[in-house]
């Protein structure tokens, strides 16, 4: 593989700040804010909200499914016609449409409401695919980590000022149909921070791959499918990849479960007041950006394999801790003749589990680029964004059934299980093989 040179600073700056943009929809619709409106005020079937989780996590499933069948095809196009920068407009065009829409759902319009978050969710994965296909083309692989890092690490604060505005700014922070009118913007306001903030990176990333028309007697189906059969054919070359994405289908089906449950937890099981949420949110998004840029710097220093093994045992730990916060409050209590609520304990377990929430994502996202030709970019990061809404329906379909029938404290602890797999399958990956696949393989 020829040596890739670094990306000019404007450039690295430019794709980072599609991470910065792209978290507002995350963490504003998807962790925080709307993901407690949509159970508590549109579906509003208190005082346990199990339908109303059931119908969320439904909601996300079914926008997950979509993705997957079609994240792959899409990739395969973009790295035949070299038009990646098209693919990622369209994408951050229908989720600040579809998230903008959601001003239109009122209290009890459920439907509606499940329309407008599976198609704005769909905009938002295939864009995170999208937008990660460019990662191999910004440097040397030495390099992957740091940048991968620090573009993750640059989102969290996109994720923090976007709340910022929508709680402070907008008065979103209380969910009562009292507030109902404020609560509605949230929307279009987390839309707008979308479009705005993603500027940069549509005025200085460059189209890397060259244009090539299509065939006569062909068309876009034709030559993505004809593109993806081969790579899917091809794919047993790539062990290692395929080892990786099979750990990381576990991962993210943990992670998957903490992003869209975490607040909803905290809300219903906890019972936090709101200042013990807006805590927990600065906290998590600050330790989180942490997380990413102090495991993208080591990443590269260390072996990214033992970096994303660091990240699960974190997560597995954490999870623990959040399913005994009851117990480990008395514990705390009687060691120190404190008089600390579970919500005090949650939030510094919290704090902690914030280190890895974007330093697992990064350093996955570094590997698969590692592991791919110049020439399939596109298509194993469309595989890889197949892998993380395949296992992502898987995670929140089982979590949303466990808490129906056992409640969500008990549900929660399955997201331990998951990252302990992800830990195992993981030990089979050898990096420098990977590695060497991907070099013979490169300009094919």
């Amino acid at each position: 593989m020829s040596q890739v040179k670094r990306a000019s600073g404007r450039e690295l700056f430019g794709w980072a700040m599609f991470d910065f943009a792209n978290s507002s929809y995350t963490t504003v619709i998807i962790t925080v804010v709307f993901c407690v409106i949509f159970p508590k005020i549109i579906v509003g079937d208190g005082p346990e909200y199990r339908l109303g989780n059931l119908l969320w996590s439904t909601s996300l499933s079914i926008s997950y499914l979509l993705v997957l069948l079609t994240a792959p095809f899409f990739g395969a196009v973009m790295d035949y016609t070299g038009q990646k920068k098209k693919f990622l407009l369209g994408s951050c065009l229908l989720t600040v449409l579809t998230t903008a829409a959601l001003y239109f759902v009122h209290p009890g319009s459920v439907l509606l409401g499940m329309l407008f978050i599976i198609f704005s969710n769909v905009g938002f994965s295939y864009s995170e695919a999208f937008v990660s296909s460019f990662l191999p083309g910004l440097g040397p692989p030495e390099d992957l980590g740091k940048i991968s890092g620090y573009a993750w690490g640059l989102g969290y604060f996109g994720g923090l000022a976007s709340t910022a505005i929508v709680i402070f700014g907008l008065g979103a922070g209380v969910y009562t149909l009292e507030n109902f009118s404020n609560l509605r913007l949230v929307g279009p306001v987390t839309g707008l921070f979308f479009l705005v903030a993603a500027i940069p990176t549509f005025l200085w990333v460059r189209e890397q791959t060259p244009a090539r028309k299509i065939p006569p007697g062909k068309n876009y189906f034709s030559v993505g499918f004809k593109r993806l059969r081969q790579t899917l054919e091809d794919i047993r070359d790539y062990k290692d990849l395929m080892v990786l994405l099979i750990s990381f289908f576990f991962a993210y089906a943990g992670l998957s479960i903490v992003i869209a449950f975490a607040f909803i937890y905290g809300d219903q099981v906890i019972k936090w007041t709101p200042l013990t949420q807006i805590l927990m949110f600065v906290i998590t998004q600050l330790t989180a950006a942490g997380g990413a840029f102090f495991f993208g710097v080591i990443q590269d220093r260390w072996k990214a394999k033992q970096t994303f093994i660091m990240t699960l045992i974190l997560w597995v730990a954490t999870i623990s801790l959040i399913y005994k916060v009851g117990q480990l409050t008395a514990f705390v209590n009687g060691l120190l003749g404190a008089s600390l609520k579970a919500e005090h304990v949650f939030l510094v377990i919290g704090s902690i589990a914030g280190l890895g929430l974007g330093s697992t994502q990064s350093a996955c996202r570094a590997m698969v680029g590692l592991f791919s030709p110049d020439t399939k970019a596109g298509e194993f990061f469309g595989l890889w964004s197949f892998t993380s809404r395949l296992s992502a329906i898987f995670g929140l379909m089982g979590v949303g059934l466990l808490q129906a029938i056992l409640g969500l404290q008990q549900a929660i602890l399955v997201c331990s299980f998951f990252f302990f797999v992800a830990i195992v399958i993981i030990w089979f990956v050898d990096e420098q093989r990977g590695k060497a696949a991907a070099a013979s393989h490169a300009g094919e």
